[in-house]
């Protein structure tokens, strides 16, 4: 018996403590993908009025960690970049929609697109992973 890639998600999701202080709430998963919603909410605005760069970071990493996770393969991301492509207004709703574009052996690349709730690009997120070598959900008949 293994996990789907949806069970995967929540069960990290369920885990995570800074996901529910953000509102950051899991869509939908698959193989090699996810997507996740957030809310851009006064608390989390910078001086010049706008969400934090580090949140749209934030939203963009769990949706990579979501989705570099989604074969049962305990995975870390060891690299990754953002790129700002316009502001984010309070009030606004971001969702980030990630997916594998390559691999090879336990290293993978994920690209990671935050839209808002107009569909416009928000930033553009790419993330490599690392397998652990180890499932990220354990059942009965593992070791």
């Amino acid at each position: 018996m293994d996990a789907s890639p949806l069970e995967i998600a929540r069960y990290l999701n369920a885990r995570e403590t800074a996901s529910r202080v953000w509102e950051l709430t899991l869509v939908d998963a698959g193989p090699g993908w996810a997507t996740v919603r957030m809310p851009a909410r006064h608390d989390m605005l910078n001086g010049h009025g706008k969400l934090h760069g580090a949140l749209i970071f934030a939203i963009a990493d769990s949706a990579f960690a979501y989705a570099c996770n989604s074969r049962n393969l305990s995975s870390v991301g060891f690299q990754a970049s953002v790129v700002f492509l316009a502001p984010v207004e309070e009030g606004d709703l971001l969702e980030a929609h990630a997916r594998e574009t390559a691999g090879q052996g336990r290293s993978s690349v994920y690209a990671v697109t935050v839209i808002n709730q107009r569909g416009e690009t928000v930033a553009a997120f790419q993330g490599i992973s690392r397998t652990r070598g180890e499932p990220v959900i354990k059942f009965n008949n593992e070791d």
